[in-house]
């Protein structure tokens, strides 16, 4: 290390003072034992979430003991770190790092939590499947304090990190609520609760206004007759008489299924995006042709994009080349986006198009009719509303998809336009004081995750605690535990003919 150590502390790689252990465990052998999964430990906490029996488990399993620190080796941006007070199994992608006599190792767990140490072990891995060995992680040099210091910086760093922990409990508890609170004003929305009020004022006023039969009427009606002049304008280019009853051959948009569906409030009509938009997909073009993507200008998104409401840039690029031979269309800024189906939580999301822009055929795009336009703002609360519905109406087998045909029979109660302009307005104002506020506490969360790193960074400086000149030094430490290493050797490892005769 460079930087010059506070006295009786030394400078140590990590393989010099641990090997971890390598015992393995078939599950069948201790069957009611607790085994911790990487998916048992939360990211970037250190919070052990759960365990489940041995028995459920086949493969191998890592043997640790009370105390020992269980290192997370696959994705370590993770940061899975985490410190049983039991014994147990746990899966192999655990790297375990045993209790060392003069070693606390509550401070080497804080220690393989710290920025530092993942910036370190993130620069060791290559490729996609990003995943560490302690042979790289043993090149880490650790600052080692005196074990009388260790304890102390253990009993500053809980007493400051339990309350700084709080905190951050606290402000996540927010987050959660505002979120919370702004999909109860969704739900109020597109039910008709959030302007009962208003109806009740209008009705009193008794204005004459367009109901939302009528303006579906006029949707439906303004959707056939484009129909109809393009198809007319079709037999007149190709010198033909339009047939007898061509006008049959209209193709009707799916009609709303209404059965168990709840009352509408006065003025609101059950109707289906079918019924108000056109929706297409896209593809994915050949990867391996390279006209398609090579040197492409053409913004190709993705359902990733989708995680976030507005998608005003893409990742990925295709060519004219790409539109041509796969027919992919350019949709139009203000269209609607719903994910069919991606990693995570991410079918189901929905997104407004802000650039022009093609896309894969895991999103449905919905491109309103001109009539129904207007109604752009509110169909998309609508949808972000129902999420969770959507997510629920997948099919398919391991991973469940959506697909056009449930998109376009999604049935939604719509409002008369007035209303919905209400709506939106209340919504609209609502939803900035929730920005604010959720600024306000990404703000502190952040100033929390910098206390923290401060914290951590004078704890293993030698800055957090003073020293004490009566501390044994670290480097008799070491070689104490490097002479009971060496002892322990000999006896598993006899040397000789007498002692091969013997066993």
């Amino acid at each position: 290390m460079s930087k010059k150590l506070p006295d009786g502390w030394l400078s140590i790689k990590l393989d010099q003072l641990f090997e971890p252990r390598s015992t393995r465990v078939s599950p069948r052998d201790m069957p009611d034992a607790p085994y911790i999964g990487l998916e048992h430990v939360e990211a970037q906490t250190s919070r052990l979430l759960t365990t489940v029996p041995a028995a459920t488990m086949s493969s191998s399993a890592a043997r640790f003991f009370a105390g020992d620190v269980l290192y997370g080796r696959m994705r370590p941006y993770l940061n899975k770190v985490v410190q049983p007070q039991f014994d147990g199994l746990a899966s192999a992608e655990f790297i375990v790092f045993p209790t060392l006599m003069g070693i606390n190792n509550k401070f080497i767990h804080r220690r393989l939590s710290a920025g530092d140490f993942v910036d370190f072990a993130c620069s060791q891995y290559e490729g996609d499947r990003p995943r560490v060995k302690f042979d790289q992680l043993g090149k880490f040099e650790l600052a080692l304090p005196p074990a009388a210091e260790q304890t102390r910086i253990v009993e500053k760093l809980e007493e400051l990190l339990s309350d700084l922990d709080a905190g951050v409990a606290e402000l996540k508890a927010a987050q959660k609520k505002l979120g919370q609170y702004r999909q109860s004003l969704l739900k109020a929305a597109v039910e008709g609760a959030l302007t009962a009020d208003w109806r009740e004022a209008q009705r009193k006023h008794n204005s004459p206004r367009e109901t939302g039969a009528q303006l579906l009427e006029r949707i439906l009606t303004e959707r056939r007759a484009r129909w109809e002049a393009k198809q007319l304008a079709k037999f007149a280019e190709q010198g033909k008489t339009p047939p007898k009853d061509w006008q049959k051959k209209y193709p009707e948009p799916v009609q709303p299924d209404t059965s168990g569906l709840p009352e509408l409030p006065e003025g609101w009509v059950w109707a289906t995006i079918d019924q108000l938009a056109q929706v297409g997909t896209g593809v994915t073009p050949l990867r391996s042709k390279i006209a398609y993507f090579n040197e492409g200008t053409v913004p190709w998104v993705t359902s990733g994009a989708l995680n976030n409401e507005i998608v005003i840039s893409a990742t990925e690029f295709v060519t004219e080349t790409a539109l041509k031979e796969c027919r992919l269309e350019i949709y139009s800024p203000g269209s609607l986006l719903v994910a069919m189906y991606g990693e995570g939580k991410t079918r189901g999301k929905c997104s407004e198009l802000l650039i022009p822009a093609t896309i894969n055929q895991a999103i449905a795009a919905i491109v309103l009719e001109p009539e129904a336009q207007p109604s752009k703002a509110y169909l998309k609360a609508f949808l972000l509303d129902s999420y969770e519905r959507m997510r629920a109406q997948a099919s398919g087998g391991v991973q469940p998809n959506l697909n056009l045909q449930i998109v376009k029979s999604i049935t939604l109660p719509l409002p008369p336009n007035v209303e919905q302009c209400e709506i939106m307005q209340l919504l609209d104002g609502q939803f900035d004081q929730i920005r604010q506020q959720q600024r306000a506490v990404e703000l502190a969360l952040k100033q929390s995750a910098a206390q923290r790193k401060n914290i951590l960074k004078a704890a293993f400086s030698g800055q957090l605690v003073p020293q004490d000149p009566n501390d044994e030094p670290a480097s008799v430490l070491l070689e104490r535990i490097r002479a009971e290493r060496a002892e322990h050797e000999a006896v598993r490892k006899p040397r000789g003919r007498k002692a091969k005769e013997t066993a």
